[in-house]
């Protein structure tokens, strides 16, 4: 049998119970202590009770207690009841808590700061949360408000043929832009109509729209500026217009055709992401004939390293001549064109764009540019749309 001591008692000695016959209990005589009560606390204790009246003895009776000193939840057995968790918590915690109260609750807890009454099971437990929660920090985009006619300081750099964006965030932030006199150094800055901006002391406007096309020939490099390239596609326009235009897309140094430039920075980005599905048309020259069922499966789709692709449309130029194809595509992946074929095992001798957004050379020679009319600029706008 294991005999076990109390709860944070130490037991004295070993105790032991004398031999009896199963179910029954070992005989205490009178005045002495059962084993079981050796080296245990007594949790409980017999006090004799008299009426206060009369003075007659009422007989005793079992008075217990928990070890915490608070009333045990029952009294059945006199035995040791342990006290709930909760029961500790409550008394040790929770009403020691200090009273907090909120400032606008005079007369009534249950009103918040607007106000409004919250009742209901849920009226205190609300009431903390606004009491007791941060303020939400505004929202910029909404409370920033747009003056009509207004553009950011950067752009409006890069509209002055100076620098790009990225290159006029620098030159903010270094103090060398000011605005009606005074030194803006914060990045999205609107500037309004009629404020007078300066770089390095100079007053800078922003420049006129310029749209001019080129008909790039071979050997020429798409890029602003390159210097390990031999030639760049910018000798070609260098004396086209005294703004500063950049190339929209770029062709390889192999591929001849349509280029457009200009400074319209909305214009590149619509014809030149891949979402708007620009037309573009190429003339192919390859070194074999080409069958139709290599025709067919460029239209289906094919797979690349990068990806899938697929062309719009594509078919013989002349049925007496099979070794050129014209191809439709809207793809601006680099060098795509000339990756399809030869993923078919054709290898491309010339390539030449003859349509681009709906722009086309004819009467421009090789080499040659020139201005878009009013009528294309606003076909370009209408498409960019």
């Amino acid at each position: 049998m294991i005999i076990r001591r109390g709860r944070g008692q130490e037991r004295t000695d070993k105790r032991t119970v004398e031999k009896r016959e199963p179910g029954t209990r070992p005989r205490v005589k009178k005045g002495e202590s059962g084993p079981t009560d050796q080296g245990r606390k007594s949790f409980g204790s017999r006090v004799e009770s008299k009426d206060p009246t009369s003075g007659k003895r009422l007989g005793k009776t079992k008075v217990l207690k928990t070890a915490s000193g608070s009333k045990p939840q029952s009294t059945s057995g006199g035995r040791f009841i342990k006290e709930r968790t909760s029961d500790i918590f409550r008394r040790n915690v929770i009403e020691k808590r200090p009273e907090r109260k909120f400032d606008g609750a005079e007369s009534d807890q249950y009103l918040n700061k607007t106000g409004k009454v919250l009742r209901g099971r849920l009226g205190i437990q609300n009431l903390n949360n606004e009491f007791n929660s941060t303020p939400k920090r505004a929202d910029k985009k909404a409370t920033t408000k747009k003056e009509p006619g207004a553009m950011r300081l950067n752009r409006y750099i890069a509209n002055a043929g100076l620098c790009s964006r990225r290159e006029a965030d620098t030159f903010i932030a270094t103090g060398c832009v000011t605005i009606n006199g005074k030194i803006v150094s914060e990045m999205g800055h609107q500037v309004l109509p009629g404020e007078s901006v300066s770089f390095n002391g100079r007053i800078i406007t922003a420049e006129k729209k310029m749209y001019v096309l080129l008909n790039k020939p071979k050997g020429y490099v798409t890029t602003l500026e390159d210097p390990h390239a031999d030639k760049t596609v910018m000798e070609l326009i260098a004396n086209a217009c005294p703004e500063r235009i950049y190339p929209v897309g770029r062709l390889d140094k192999s591929t001849t055709g349509l280029l457009l430039f200009t400074n319209d920075g909305d214009m590149t980005k619509r014809l030149t992401h891949p979402k708007y599905n620009r037309k573009k048309i190429y003339h192919v020259f390859l070194d074999q004939r080409v069958t139709k069922n290599h025709l067919q499966e460029i239209v289906d789709g094919i797979t690349l390293e990068d990806g899938f692709v697929a062309a719009d449309s594509v078919s013989y130029v002349s049925e007496d001549d099979k070794k050129q194809v014209g191809i439709e595509i809207h793809s601006g992946k680099n060098k795509i064109v000339r990756r399809i074929f030869e993923h078919l095992g054709y290898k491309v001798d010339k390539l030449d764009r003859v349509y681009f957004c709906g722009l086309t050379k004819k009467d421009l020679p090789r080499g040659r540019w020139r201005f878009l009319t009013e009528d294309e600029v606003t076909l370009l706008k209408m498409s960019s749309k």
